[in-house]
């Protein structure tokens, strides 16, 4: 199954990305915080649409072999944090509000940072991972990194991921044509990091078809 051919508008959509954070960083350079081995980001918590995971696995699949090792070891660490936080949501499933609170304040290391808290595939990293310490809008609600310098009551440019998600969720729809799924409202599905280095993207795939 060729998926290449979507691998360019999602490029363009990174890319997009790339350039706000930079216009942020320019016009604001002493609110934008980030810096060489911070990984503040790194430790978030957020799910890959599906065109997103397609483009993490295969550059992923191409590391060296002590790197995709490494990483698939520390697999097993974010696993364990990802399983304590679903069984913490499904104590609060009819509280949306405290669902939403426990996700932006629970923190689990990400297996693409290595012990060098530098991350093994940062020219390929997922977009929100590009947007990380700006302002940015998500379900309506403008969220910013908590080391920032960005000050409540003052106007800021501000990154919309709504939009991009519904982007990615519309490539994800065309991938999922191209395999031949007849339940395209799967494209919805998110999987983490995690999840998706440690799995055969045919086997995603299928999971998904099946």
């Amino acid at each position: 199954m060729d998926i290449t051919y979507l691998f360019e508008p999602y490029e363009i959509l990174a890319s997009k990305a790339d350039d706000a954070f930079q216009q942020v960083k320019e016009a604001f350079p002493e609110c934008v915080r980030c810096e060489p081995r911070c990984a503040d980001c790194c430790h978030a918590v957020f799910g890959l649409f599906l065109i997103e995971a397609a483009f993490l696995k295969r550059d992923f699949d191409q590391l060296g072999e002590e790197e995709r090792k490494g990483a698939l070891k520390r697999c097993e660490e974010a696993d364990k944090g990802l399983e304590s936080l679903e069984e913490m949501l499904r104590t609060f499933k009819d509280d949306p509000q405290m669902i939403s609170y426990s996700l932006a304040r629970t923190r689990i290391r990400c297996p693409l940072l290595n012990e060098q808290n530098e991350c093994v595939l940062y020219p390929y990293r997922p977009i929100t991972c590009r947007i990380y310490g700006v302002p940015t809008r998500v379900r309506g609600a403008t969220h910013v990194c908590g080391k920032a310098g960005f000050e409540k009551g003052k106007e800021y440019p501000v990154f919309d991921l709504d939009d991009v998600h519904r982007e990615l969720h519309e490539l994800s729809r065309e991938l999922l044509k191209g395999a031949g799924a007849t339940d395209l409202t799967k494209a919805t599905l998110v999987w983490s990091v995690s999840k998706v280095i440690r799995t055969p993207f045919e086997d995603l795939i299928a999971e998904i078809s099946g």
